[in-house]
């Protein structure tokens, strides 16, 4: 398959093993393409082969092996990304073999999550993953240096490329464990966060889909949706409030949580976590946990789906998989159909726990509104309150934290029927009425 392409950036080969489903692996290889692209590469050709089992050496059978370094030389490829996990015998192998620089998907996921990654803890997490995925594959890395001596016993009986060899190991380990401290550092920092969030007890709503599903897109369309009477509020917003939009797989990798405050409606948390792909390494999900903790502490879950891609239903299971591996399979969901404005479907109207929306347009964002609204008020009582005139401050803590459904001045003080959540019943108990 060729792919014309300027010249200015770097050309791969796209290689793949198939031994499993046809039709899942051309899915693969169709996402490794995309992934490349995100990652600032060009692919040039894709190269396949079905075999009942990879090569333990080198993935691919030795034939189609010379065959990808042919294809390499032609295209004047600068590397070959494999869609497989390859180990690392199999990395080193076929880096002398096809002599030009070989990635495999995880390899590629790591690359772009570096790239993407802005804020400190994300930098710090994917430095992290990445380290522990050279960690074994020095040898490989180290393909250059020869092994002037060898055996066993210490540094000095090695030869050079042994040598520099344990010196990368050393500083890798010593980093990793750097790594780990400042990682811990900032998980207290966000626990001490949820917590204080915990005791204000306001709802908390995450948004969770597979990877460009439109989850930014749609936290931009609620922060817009909440502040649509005020101009000035909405400039405020885009230029505060905001969340980074590409249409790039993988384009946000940091937390990002918002207060959302529907006009009589109750206020809650919405945050946006890393997106999910089929075949995300296990280590790298473990790396993002303290990330991850957002959706299992969510009172609902947001699942964005990307209706107009033909796959959607793979994507879900896989959402659906991530979920229940995390621990957050029980919690309360609303499946959200995004991209309506491409599929041709109507908007809105919503059914049980589905509703579809175009995020980039707003279309069915306020139908989506009150289905949140309907889960989050299970939890929560309306009630009337009377505060005394010199007990009025009372009222900035039901305002920042519960919904004012009337007030009214009489003579025995600022009366309010609110809205609140049952959590928050204790801290005015002595003022219902």
């Amino acid at each position: 398959m060729d792919i014309q392409i300027p010249d200015e950036r770097r050309r791969a080969l796209i290689a793949g093993v198939c031994t499993g489903d046809p039709h899942d692996f051309e899915v693969g290889m169709e996402e490794l393409v995309n992934l490349t692209y995100s990652c600032g590469m060009e692919p040039v050709r894709k190269v396949t082969q079905h075999l009942p089992w990879t090569d333990r050496a080198t993935c691919a059978g030795p034939g189609k092996v010379e065959e990808i370094r042919s294809l390499a030389d032609a295209e004047e490829a600068d590397l070959v990304i494999f869609n497989n996990h390859l180990s690392p015998a199999q990395i080193s192998n076929l880096t002398k073999l096809l002599d030009v620089e070989v990635l495999d998907r995880t390899a590629l996921i790591l690359q772009i999550f570096a790239e993407h990654a802005s804020t400190k803890e994300a930098r710090a997490q994917v430095e992290y993953a990445r380290l522990r995925y050279m960690l074994p594959r020095l040898a490989g890395l180290r393909r250059n240096l020869s092994r002037q001596g060898g055996g066993s016993g210490s540094l000095s009986n090695k030869g050079s490329g042994e040598m520099q060899i344990e010196l990368d190991r050393r500083h890798i380990e010593r980093r990793m464990t750097v790594l780990r401290r400042e990682l811990k550092k900032i998980a207290l920092n966000r626990e001490t966060q949820r917590r204080r969030r915990m005791r204000n007890r306001i709802p908390l709503v995450s948004l969770v889909g597979y990877t460009n599903a439109g989850k930014s897109t749609l936290m931009n369309a609620l922060i817009d949706y909440c502040s649509k009477d005020s101009p000035a509020q909405i400039r405020l917003e885009e230029n505060d409030r905001h969340v980074f939009v590409k249409d790039m797989v993988f384009a946000t990798l940091d937390t990002a949580v918002r207060r959302i405050e529907p006009e009589g409606e109750t206020p809650f948390l919405l945050s946006d976590t890393v997106g999910f792909i089929n075949d995300l390494p296990t280590f790298l999900v473990e790396a993002f946990h303290s990330t991850l903790e957002e959706v299992l502490l969510a009172d609902l879950i947001l699942e964005i789906v990307d209706a107009s891609d033909p796959e959607h239903a793979m994507q879900m299971e896989v959402t659906s998989r991530t979920l229940q591996e995390m621990g957050a399979g029980g919690i309360p969901r609303i499946i959200v159909m995004n991209k309506a404005d491409l599929t041709g479907d109507r908007a809105g109207h919503p059914a049980s726990d589905r509703i579809r929306i175009s995020a980039r347009n707003g279309d069915g964002v306020g139908d989506l509104i009150r289905m949140i609204e309907e889960k989050l008020s299970g939890d929560t009582v309306q009630v009337t309150v009377l505060l005394p005139y010199d007990k009025l401050s009372v009222s900035d803590m039901l305002r920042r934290r519960a919904v004012i459904l009337r007030e009214e001045y009489v003579p025995e003080g600022l009366r309010l029927d609110v809205r609140m959540n049952l959590g928050m019943l204790n801290s005015c108990r002595d003022y219902i009425v």
